[in-house]
Parts: C-alpha cells; structure tokens; sequence
C-alpha cells in the first residue's frame, strides 16, 4: 500500500474541521482525499468510494453514533482513525473490539493527522495479519482432523494399520492429483451420506 497513493475518506459533519483534516493530509502528500459531510446512507457510500483508509471526526458523539459508527468499522474493514473530542473508557474499549486502529481523543490538530494515519494503517495491517494466521491455523488443524477421520474409516473398513491406511490416502492422492485433505473430505462425506447403516 503506497502512502502517496492512498485513497481516503474523511466523514465529519462539520466542514471546517474536514477541511482542517484534509489539507493536513494534502499537504503531507496524499492527493485522494474524499469528504462526506452526511452520515445517510453512508454504507453505500463508502462501498461507491473505496477507500484505503478511512477517518471518522465526531465532534461531541452521544453513545448511539459512536455505536453505529463502530458497526460501520465492523463491516468496511479498512484502516479507520477515529477523532473525538472526549471519550470514556467503555466508548475506547468499544472502538478496539470495533476494529477502530486509532482512536484519538481531543487530538485533531492538522500536523497529527498524518502520523495517526501511518499508525492506523501499520496497526491494521499488523490485526489483519494475525486475523490471517490465525486461520491458517484453524483451516490447517481442520484439515488434520479431516485427514485423521478418514485414516479411522479406512483403518475400520479395511483392517488397516494407521501407516497402511494413510499410504493408501497419500497414493489415491497422487494418483488424482489431488491433495490429500480433498481424499479425506471426499471419503469423510462419502461415508456421511451412506449413513452409519450401509457401511461395510
């Protein structure tokens, strides 16, 4: 993701502070610089401008546009900066669990829009690379359960040994050019829909 490239999206019902925001972004550099002065339909909008990254000013927000806002982080999953001019600790701890990546209160001044920018963006991507390891994790711990499963029909139906029966998943396998958890998954749901009265 190229800073210079980046396109952004200030939400801010109050003009002059979405200027103040934007022309500290235009002058550290960033050139793609949207504004939306209305909260109305503002799912759709921001599906219609995409953004890379987006900043969200409220002024004095009561707990329901705070709420509705972080609905809103929930679903864009991009890179949000929230300013606000005062917060509690259970609207700070809301916002985390929202996914907001910074959470600035009573800091909008124009020359800490970019570094807060940068730190939205790094943390980010640093959530969203460990959301992806993590399922790694699960689909790679799923796929050795699938592969055990089916080792324990063969081992059963066929009198096989544990090594004998993941010999035969491995060669079927290559004989089909096909990975082995995609054996196991066929085999696992073979012998589900035979149901447990016509294995033999």
């Amino acid at each position: 993701m190229s800073h210079s490239t980046l396109r952004i999206l200030i939400i801010d019902e109050n003009r002059i502070r979405a200027a103040i925001i934007e022309e500290g972004l235009r002058e550290a550099g960033h050139g793609e610089v949207a504004v939306l002065h209305d909260m109305t339909g503002i799912a759709r909008r921001i599906a219609e401008i995409d953004p890379d990254v987006i900043v969200i000013d409220l002024e004095n927000p009561n707990r329901d546009m705070l709420e509705s806002m972080f609905q809103l982080s929930r679903a864009v999953k991009r890179p949000i900066a929230m300013f606000v001019d005062r917060s509690d600790s259970a609207s700070i701890e809301a916002a985390i669990d929202a996914g907001v990546s910074a959470y600035v209160i009573d800091g909008l001044q124009k020359h800490r829009v970019k570094p807060i920018l940068d730190m939205a963006i790094s943390r980010f991507n640093a959530f969203s690379r460990m959301a992806r390891e993590l399922e790694e994790a699960r689909s790679e711990l799923e796929n050795r359960r699938l592969v055990e499963r089916a080792k324990g029909i063969l081992m059963k139906s066929r009198g096989l040994s544990e090594e004998e029966a993941y010999a035969l998943l491995r060669k079927t396998a290559m004989n089909q050019n096909r990975k082995i958890v995609e054996i196991a998954q066929s085999l696992v749901t073979t012998v589900g829909l035979l149901g447990p009265g016509d294995k033999s």
